[in-house]
């Protein structure tokens, strides 16, 4: 994936992000996407989010643990992502769920936090 396609879809993605909106799925729209693309597009939408909504980043996170969801989504290993503090509720926080997600559901996820 050329360095442009990767900046225009974290742009994509931060853009949704904000506006709160769905985006069919790249890798539908791209079907040659490689893994190391994948992240390139992460990486860039967090360093909108760093650089224009001055978020930092507080940790990393390990997601689609789970064999059975692993095979859901037709992948084969987990997937790592980051923290900022935009994404930090404490125990006894509410979750502003209609302002702030998109499509709200629960899966249990391991979490690593920077002290």
């Amino acid at each position: 994936m050329k360095d442009q396609q990767i900046e225009n879809l974290g742009r994509e993605l931060y853009d949704s992000l904000r506006d709160r909106r769905t985006v069919s799925p790249i890798s539908e729209r791209f079907p040659e996407i490689s893994i190391d693309d994948a992240y390139a597009i992460s990486r860039n939408m967090l360093h909108r989010r760093i650089s224009v909504d001055a978020e930092k980043v507080v940790g990393k996170k390990i997601g689609v643990t789970s064999k059975a969801v692993q095979r859901m989504l037709n992948v084969h290993q987990p997937d790592f992502g980051y923290l900022t503090d935009a994404m930090v509720y404490s125990n006894e926080d509410t979750v502003p769920i209609s302002s702030t997600l998109i499509q709200p559901r629960a899966e249990g996820e391991i979490a690593l936090h920077k002290a």
